[in-house]
């Protein structure tokens, strides 16, 4: 049985991020990426012309606030649902995204494996509802337990900077089936080993990389690292 695909619009003026969440999506089988918008006004022109039934949001754009989209007419109208991902930890922020219907609000830096479980969720939203036709009380459970599902908190995202974490994933993105050493990442990005340690480590936890031992004639095993499968 084949599934309709579920069209999915990125507003993220960040173009690492936005590649990375692109990236993301396309590794979806029920997931298809229309569009990537980097401001406010682009966004909505695109909303407009694409009509998607999900968008990625980021909040701070150049021309003005993400949040300000959720509520409205044209998010309203298009019956499209939004997941917020944003560096905005303040509660006013986060109070209006849930009031507006957000399915769910990431905070950055984003973890992979905490993004890739939110879409997972969507689809599943969005197939019990189209399937579903009339509900009783035990399929209106199961659907908001696929909304409000609790996660874990993750501590080990501290010390992590967004722009760094997107860098060094980028280069897994560009090489993905390369095994990369810690001094080769080291190479590549100019960070220092413990930070790149540090990073690398960070993106095994959060299941968008994967360690591969090395071993050689003589000496410990070497730790590679490798873009895990999507």
């Amino acid at each position: 049985m084949q599934h309709e695909l579920i069209d999915v619009l990125i507003i993220e003026d960040e173009p690492t991020l936005a590649r990375l969440h692109a990236d993301l999506i396309n590794k979806h089988p029920r997931l298809r990426l229309v569009g990537i918008a980097a401001s406010l006004a682009e966004a909505q022109e695109k909303l407009t012309a694409l009509q998607p039934q999900l968008v990625l949001l980021d909040n701070y754009l150049p021309d003005g606030k993400g949040i300000t989209l959720i509520s409205h007419p044209l998010l309203l109208s298009a019956n499209c649902t939004v997941i917020f991902i944003t560096a905005a930890s303040d509660m006013d922020t986060c109070s209006q995204a849930i009031r507006n219907g957000a399915f769910d609000y990431i905070l950055k830096p984003v973890s992979w494996k905490r993004l890739s479980q939110s879409l997972e969720r969507f689809v599943q939203f969005a197939e019990q509802q189209r399937v579903w036709k009339i509900v009783d009380q035990q399929n209106v459970d199961s659907l908001y337990q696929l909304q409000a599902k609790n996660f874990r908190l993750d501590n080990s995202s501290k010390g992590i900077e967004e722009n760094t974490l997107a860098r060094v994933q980028q280069l897994f993105n560009d090489r993905a089936t390369y095994c990369f050493s810690v001094d080769e990442v080291v190479s590549e990005t100019g960070l220092s080993k413990t930070t790149a340690r540090r990073y690398l480590e960070h993106c095994v936890e959060t299941g968008y990389l994967r360690v591969e031992m090395l071993y050689g004639k003589i000496g410990h095993p070497r730790r590679m690292y490798k873009r895990a499968a999507g």
